[in-house]
């Protein structure tokens, strides 16, 4: 099956080693700029701005204009634009109207090169923004997270799967391990995508301490991604990013040795 790779301001993402992501959880646009200033120099491949953390997140306006400013400070690297629903693990619940709204107006000023868009929404709606999305030339990452347990491999699968047919240019998903077993289920439904169906970069993560494993183990396993805290993990069981920087670089060169 050929695969395809992304490629974002000079980031492929979907070959070689998986790329670093760091987000940032801002409540003020001062402080998301302290952060992008921060996150500069930390040389992390992708920036992801989390902005259900944002306290005017449900002013449209207000985050076009923290956009705008963030975008100053990152205008070189890739930004993918993410509100991360509650009951998917974020900050706060907005209603699905106002989700999409905001998804769709964010796309439409051409400021970011990937969104997050939850699997477990309104078909039409999903791929309404997936289509403008694509005219203006950004990529989706069509995520899903369960913070309560990791279901079995075949449904691991069927959700990668699905968020690839409906055209999401970057399928996710994040699960809790409840044991190291879980562990070994995220894992191998991995390995088995990468084998046998992705036909694109997808990213998967198993969370908390158990899961770490897989936040180093891409390259091996299949996934493309990796998420690595820099002040503040959004995610539990993030590593600092210079310590998965240099596991990922051990674990490259000991694949091409």
């Amino acid at each position: 099956m050929t695969r395809k790779t992304i490629t974002v301001k000079g980031v492929t993402i979907g070959e070689g080693q998986p790329k670093i992501c760091v987000s940032m959880m801002g409540s003020s646009v001062a402080q998301l700029l302290e952060e992008a200033e921060h996150v500069k120099t930390l040389g992390a491949d992708v920036v992801e701005w989390r902005v259900d953390f944002f306290e005017q997140v449900e002013q449209i306006d207000a985050v076009k204009e923290a956009l705008r400013e963030i975008r100053t400070v990152l205008s070189e690297i890739p930004l993918i634009f993410t509100f991360r629903s509650a009951k998917e693990g974020g900050e706060k619940e907005i209603s699905p109207a106002y989700y999409f709204e905001l998804n769709k107006t964010v796309v439409l000023t051409g400021l970011v090169d990937l969104i997050d868009i939850e699997l477990f929404n309104e078909e039409n709606e999903v791929k309404t923004v997936i289509e403008a999305a694509h005219a203006q030339e950004a990529f989706v990452i069509l995520s899903n997270h369960d913070f309560h347990k990791t279901p079995p491999k075949e449904e691991i699968i069927y959700r990668l799967c699905k968020a690839q047919e409906l055209g999401g240019d970057i399928p996710k998903i994040a699960v809790m391990p409840t044991s190291s077993t879980d562990v070994l289920t995220l894992l191998d439904a991995t390995n088995t995508m990468n084998e046998e169906y992705a036909d694109r970069p997808f990213i998967t993560m198993s969370m908390a301490g158990k899961g770490v494993v897989s936040r180093l183990t891409g390259e091996v396993f299949g996934s493309a991604l990796t998420f690595g805290a820099a002040k503040k993990a959004s995610a539990p069981g993030q590593v600092p990013v210079q310590e998965l920087r240099s596991v990922l670089n051990l674990m490259h060169f000991n694949l091409n040795l």
